[in-house]
């Protein structure tokens, strides 16, 4: 294993993180038919990864990882706690929540977190996390007051990545990259402004969808050629363990594959829209082109019922809004240069021949 320092924080973690959401237990609205690992189970599975090397797990507040930052506070008192790092995070966007929601995971844990993140920050809340009396502000105090090590922000969305790169409150931001999904990743590596923060990349595997298509070596050796200090994997099992641990992370065996011939691997299953979600097609009408493609190619990959269900919200009124648009922005920010209008329609067709009968988004 090897090891990457995060950003200015003084903290060197493990290039391979262990990402906690396998080895939770109980009901999860959002994780259906998961894992289901009992503690000795899961500190076992924690362990074996620490002996492979990692130094760096990361969990959220229960119950949205279900009992999964319990048992890392179990693990972390088993193996000794100064010789692993934690990074947990919560959903709340507000000051007063945040600041609660922190002494609570604190309290699970039975220890004091190194890394809280505010979780799925978007557009609709990014202002209320980074304003006065917000999540931020919540996370400089307890920061201030010895509860935590570091402040971050994990989003899904580059122009709130860059953002918190540019605010001093910010020690670590968390976003999410893979094969398929690079464009934020490549923006990443060319802004400088991201430079000195501490950097976690999430959604390594797609959902678990990827590995089924190329190694978990190559997955893992894809993120590590960006300038980030760890790649987050979930991990349930030891043989998951040994897949993504169990190797040189410095091997140079094989060349990484390049986006188009990522492409040509997928369409041998299905036509896929060759989008890596760089986000640079913003839409006049709010559609968020990008997330609806990735939805398209969930469906085609393997988890259709849950990429229909978010592909249904929306989809008619955006793909109308294609229909009718005769200057198209999006169109002339997007590198790839995709016929976003037909694409759009696409994804329409394909939510409508398969809610016929299904009742899939009621």
């Amino acid at each position: 294993m090897y090891y990457r320092r995060l950003g200015s924080t003084g903290l060197l973690v493990s290039e391979i993180g262990f990402g906690t959401i396998p080895v939770l237990q109980g009901s999860v609205p959002v994780l259906p038919e998961y894992f289901d690992l009992n503690e000795d189970e899961a500190v076992a599975v924690m362990e074996h990864a620490y002996r492979l090397g990692c130094n760096l797990y990361d969990t959220a507040i229960v119950p949205e990882y279900g009992d999964a930052e319990i048992k890392l506070g179990k693990f972390a008192a088993h193996v000794g706690r100064e010789k692993i790092i934690i990074s947990d995070k919560a959903r709340f966007f507000g000051g007063g929540e945040m600041y609660k929601a922190v002494e609570i995971s604190c309290e699970n844990l039975g220890t004091m977190p190194d890394i809280y993140f505010v979780h799925q920050v978007d557009a609709e809340h990014e202002e209320e996390v980074f304003g006065r009396g917000g999540a931020l502000d919540a996370l400089a105090e307890l920061k201030a007051e010895g509860k935590i090590r570091c402040a971050g922000v994990a989003t899904h969305y580059y122009d709130i990545l860059l953002r918190g790169a540019q605010d001093d409150r910010v020690d670590v931001l968390q976003g999410s990259g893979n094969l398929l999904e690079r464009g934020m990743l490549d923006r990443v590596r060319e802004e400088t402004r991201f430079r000195g923060k501490g950097f976690l990349v999430n959604k390594v595997y797609a959902a678990g969808l990827l590995p089924a298509r190329f190694s978990e070596r190559t997955l893992i050796r894809f993120a590590l050629s960006y300038p980030v200090s760890s790649v987050l994997v979930g991990l349930g099992t030891r043989e998951q363990v040994d897949a993504a641990l169990g190797w040189d992370t410095d091997s140079r065996e094989s060349a990484i594959p390049s986006f188009e011939e990522v492409l040509s691997v997928l369409e041998k299953e299905y036509a896929p829209i060759p989008c890596d979600r760089c986000q640079r097609c913003v839409c006049p009408h709010g559609t968020e082109i990008h997330t609806l493609f990735r939805q398209y190619q969930y469906f085609h990959l393997g988890k259709d019922y849950w990429a229909l269900k978010k592909m249904g919200l929306g989809i008619a009124e955006s793909a109308r809004h294609c229909r009718e648009c005769t200057q198209m922005p999006c169109m002339d920010a997007c590198p790839m240069k995709i016929r976003i209008a037909q694409e759009m329609q696409k994804v329409e067709q394909l939510v409508a021949d398969y809610a016929v009968g299904r009742r899939i988004f009621s």
